[in-house]
């Protein structure tokens, strides 16, 4: 049974966190968030320590160590751009860091956190769960074998994902492009993991459109050419779509991936627990790919691009 804490347990994302440690048959020790919503903690964990101020949740820890009780993993589920700050709390109190998505908002902050995991000794990974949905593995061995029988086989990707938010969106901090990195890193972050882990690291890139609530355009990897489109405006979801709209098109062909998410948390979590998990490494040409798409010049629509720019 290996000791955890969380920061960010009242997160959106939080309970498939907690789920994980409690499936891994693991422990949570102590958690801190500064909203006190968590009510979610009697589900898994009622007897955690729970703290909204960071400074005692730092002495908490600091008490811990001094009764040689340690830290073995610290998760980390806050807004994005404390992932560094957390990550580098993790290792230097002697305990592996877990991040969710985007490990962090540029990739020079990749880099200071390799010298600190060979300071420390302690490991980061990064949770890119499309990369073990059933349906993706499969899809990259297809892929893997035909680019065998023909190196010069290029695919045409389309990807579109379309999540609608509210209102209270922009009045949080996702919608502030500083903290969050905008539409591409927060929602298009994983995407643009599983394209590049498949197809290769992206060559060539130019954006369409860069707004607050949608983002688009086209991505040269190595084995495919892919037109882009995310968005969470409820306005550009199709008719007979909810509130959520998630397509690739492959050839033309859509792939299904719409089931097998449910567990996806809890097989990172295990491959983490064997010393497999996606490290700082795996998750650099993502974190690289979504701040140039954040810092690029705008291109007008000529040539190829997606079909839904036209309703921007």
């Amino acid at each position: 049974m290996k000791n955890f804490a969380l920061i960010g347990v009242a997160g959106y994302v939080a309970p498939k966190h907690l789920k994980a440690i409690y499936e891994t048959k693991n422990n949570l020790l102590c958690a801190l968030d500064p909203k006190d919503s968590v009510g979610i903690l009697d589900s898994y964990f009622p007897q955690t320590h729970f703290f909204t101020e960071f400074e005692r949740f730092d002495r908490h820890i600091s008490k811990l160590q001094n009764k040689g009780i340690e830290l073995d993993y610290i998760t980390i589920c806050s807004p994005n751009y404390l992932h560094d700050s957390h990550i580098r709390f993790a290792l230097k109190n002697n305990a592996n860091a877990i991040c969710e998505k985007p490990l962090v908002l540029n990739p020079w902050n990749i880099d200071t956190l390799i010298d600190l995991e060979k300071k420390t000794g302690k490991k980061v990974y990064n949770i890119l769960q499309l990369r073990l949905h059933p349906s993706i593995i499969a899809l990259k061995e297809k892929i893997q074998n035909t680019i065998k029988k023909n190196p010069q086989k290029r695919f045409q990707v389309k990807l579109t994902y379309i999540t609608s938010r509210g209102n209270w969106y922009f009045a949080s901090w996702k919608g502030d492009l500083a903290k969050s990195g905008g539409i591409a890193t927060n929602i298009g972050v994983h995407f643009f993991d599983m394209l590049q882990n498949i197809f290769g690291e992206a060559r060539g890139l130019k954006v369409h459109i860069n707004t607050k609530d949608t983002a688009s355009g086209i991505l040269d990897l190595p084995f495919a050419d892919v037109t882009w489109f995310l968005s969470i405006d409820a306005k550009n979801l199709p008719s007979n779509a909810q509130r959520t709209y998630r397509s690739i098109e492959l050839e033309g062909e859509e792939i299904e991936f719409s089931n097998g998410f449910e567990n996806l948390h809890t097989k990172s979590y295990e491959e983490i627990l064997k010393n497999q998990g996606f490290g700082l490494l795996d998750a650099y040409p993502c974190i690289s790919l979504v701040h140039k798409i954040r810092n690029l010049e705008i291109t007008p629509l000529i040539g190829e691009y997606h079909p839904l720019c036209k309703n921007i």
